[in-house]
């Protein structure tokens, strides 16, 4: 079958694609961002790719066209796609009835943490020897691409012997379907890690959030199991509307799962399963976030018939995913960090989690307020408090901006400033850093390289 994806070089479109062509279709895509890394990843696996969105990329007619969540009405290829009556799906249905319904899923969702949780669950179930397929949001460095069937040996498994962790996103699935992505993966396991506002852009409130996450709950038989975080009431109202499949839950010093820290950054803990205790874990991951997203996949893992115990070792070897705190270099004394993150949960624990680390070391932070949400102002008053570890602050300041980033950078007391550009914040950044400094960059998007342009700065110094 020939399918053609419109959205194709986003992160999740791109392993949709990945996932159809190792199913034998003859793939092809179209992207108003067509450049790498996706685009070369693309390529390499003989997918065509064309630049823009013109009605001449649909002609001739594929068999299906599979289309992503970005795309909306009065853009020409899907105005052509309508008028011409072409057979057309959204990524997550394809997915869904194409691939997900002959496999065991394992759905990781959560307003923060789903892109590392499923990729430690996926690696997880790999050293367990189960050769898992997954899709993610990210690429995770254990395994080095975002998407795979699975399967022993390059040959894929039958469908009941071969597991697919999927990341599971809340945000809607395409412009004629407006129910969440998750809706489709039907899991039999499901990881819900937390529950708070977002994607502003979309929903109007925590409630409408919460709505779409019972529907996934909905989905997950009674014969599956639902790990939950014991410290989200956002999820207990979920679960209180409506629950019919056995529910764990995990958290630290509570739960079903439990952790007890051994050191404050979360690098060492001991994990407990209700009055037994496990052993210890030591790994290179910050922040008792990431001793959280530990607890899930634990959790999931043992739901899916792996013993706990035995995968404790395997901690040490996860390599996380890039963009996660990833250290994209040192120079002149400072560490460079990526990070993805763009809610004010996300930015303070992963700043909590590196500053129980470095101790007093001082922590510089450059923001690009980028995500819907942030741009329309929803986490504004939340911004200046999720930034209380951090010595100082840069932000981008963008014209599309809806709110006046001086509103955030005044409450910080003089530790904060805005750039006009990207070569003003490294500018800014460079004025300041000296060595023992960790810099942390936060964005969900490109950022325009600034990570790694800011340690080439710091090499020309």
């Amino acid at each position: 079958m020939r399918l053609h994806i419109l959205g194709i070089c986003g992160t999740f479109m791109g392993g949709v694609a990945a996932l159809a062509r190792e199913l034998g279709h003859e793939v092809e895509g179209s992207d108003a961002n067509v450049y790498p890394p996706m685009s070369t990843q693309l390529e390499a696996l003989g997918i065509r790719l064309m630049d823009g969105y013109a009605a001449d990329h649909l002609k001739p007619a594929p068999d299906r066209v599979i289309v992503g969540n970005a795309l909306s009405r009065g853009n020409p290829a899907v105005e052509y796609m309508l008028d011409a009556r072409l057979h057309y799906v959204s990524g997550p249905q394809w997915l869904g009835e194409t691939l997900l319904r002959d496999h065991d899923v394992l759905a990781v969702a959560g307003t923060h943490g789903k892109t590392t949780t499923t990729s430690l669950l996926a690696y997880l179930l790999d050293r367990a020897g189960m050769a898992p397929g997954f899709l993610i949001g990210g690429v995770p460095s254990n395994f080095g691409v975002s998407a795979r069937l699975g399967g022993r040996d390059g040959i894929p498994n039958s469908a009941s012997q071969t597991p697919f962790v999927i990341e599971a996103d809340e945000y809607d699935t395409a412009f004629f379907d407006k129910r969440s992505k998750f809706v489709h993966y039907r899991p039999r396991i499901a990881i819900l890690n937390n529950l708070e506002y977002d994607h502003a852009d979309i929903f109007p409130d925590v409630a409408a959030i919460q709505r779409q996450f019972h529907h996934l709950v909905r989905t997950v038989p009674g014969n599956g199991r639902l790990i939950v975080n014991a410290h989200d009431e956002n999820l207990a109202q979920v679960l209180a509307m409506g629950c019919w499949t056995p529910v764990e839950t995990f958290g630290i010093g509570r739960g079903d799962w439990q952790a007890r820290l051994l050191v404050d950054d979360g690098t060492a803990f001991e994990a407990s399963h209700g009055s037994a205790v496990l052993g210890e874990i030591h790994w290179s991951m910050l922040g008792h976030h990431s001793v959280m997203n530990a607890l899930a996949a634990l959790a999931a893992a043992s739901a899916a018939g792996v013993d706990p115990r035995a995968l404790l070792p395997a901690f040490a070897g996860f390599e996380s995913v890039k963009r996660r705190m990833e250290l994209v270099g040192e120079a002149a004394g400072v560490h460079v960090y990526d990070d993805f993150a763009h809610h004010p949960t996300a930015i303070a624990t992963t700043l909590a989690g590196l500053r129980a680390k470095v101790g007093g070391a001082r922590i510089l932070v450059g923001i690009e307020p980028r995500s819907n949400s942030m741009r329309l102002g929803a986490h504004v008053a939340g911004l200046a408090p999720s930034l209380a570890d951090a010595d100082a602050v840069v932000f981008l300041q963008r014209p599309h901006l809806s709110w006046d980033e001086h509103r955030v950078t005044d409450a910080l007391h003089g530790r904060g400033s805005v750039a006009p550009s990207v070569d003003a914040l490294l500018a800014a950044l460079r004025t300041q850093a000296r060595a023992g400094d960790h810099v942390v960059f936060m964005s969900n998007g490109g950022f325009e390289n600034a990570p790694r342009r800011f340690v080439e700065l710091l090499r020309a110094s």
